[in-house]
């Protein structure tokens, strides 16, 4: 892991990086083989240290990945433009998190299940009147033909920096610097 050069900007507040996961909605898989970088945007789920993904059991991401297990995942979220009558001091409200780690295939098909339950409480809370079977997640092909595969990304690390909104100083249309002097 390296170090975030800016501490200042460092959250280690769990629980906020938790919430932040929670209901962020797209984070991205950094894979890489052969000296050849592949980053791909996910849907996912962070639960119990690990990021959960689906996803075609075959094609470049599934290969990129049995040849290399190494991979991040960033997830970054930005809240607005911080305006400053400092050039140099404008500024972007956000947050941002990447999780180091190694990808494995869930081959326990509960813990598939359950990860794919996970992502539909996520992404389409109560819009199911019943839990996802598992029948569904074991047979399931794609109009393509592929089966769906569930992996998830074991973290060996986590960071976060963020730098928060600051309500008066938010840059909105029509703000100039003539109506902050």
């Amino acid at each position: 892991m390296f170090p975030i050069r800016m501490q200042k900007r460092a959250c280690t507040d769990n629980a906020k990086i938790q919430r932040f996961l929670d209901l962020a909605k797209t984070g991205f898989l950094g894979l890489s083989s052969d000296d050849v970088p592949y980053v791909v945007p996910l849907n996912f789920l962070w639960r119990d240290g690990a990021v959960y993904f689906h996803g075609a059991a075959e094609g470049r991401k599934v290969s990129v990945m049995e040849r290399n297990t190494r991979a991040c995942f960033t997830v970054s979220e930005e809240y607005g433009t911080i305006a400053d009558p400092v050039p140099a001091n404008t500024d972007t409200a956000y947050m941002s998190v990447i999780i180091d780690g190694t990808v494995e295939p869930v081959t326990d098909l509960s813990e598939a299940t359950e990860a794919m339950q996970g992502m539909l409480d996520k992404y389409v809370p109560g819009y199911y009147d019943k839990p996802l079977a598992r029948i569904h997640v074991e047979k399931y092909v794609s109009s393509m033909g592929s089966r769906t595969a569930v992996f998830k990304l074991v973290s060996s690390s986590v960071s976060a920096k963020e730098k928060e909104v600051d309500p008066a100083h938010m840059f909105y249309p029509g703000r100039t610097i003539r109506g902050d002097k």
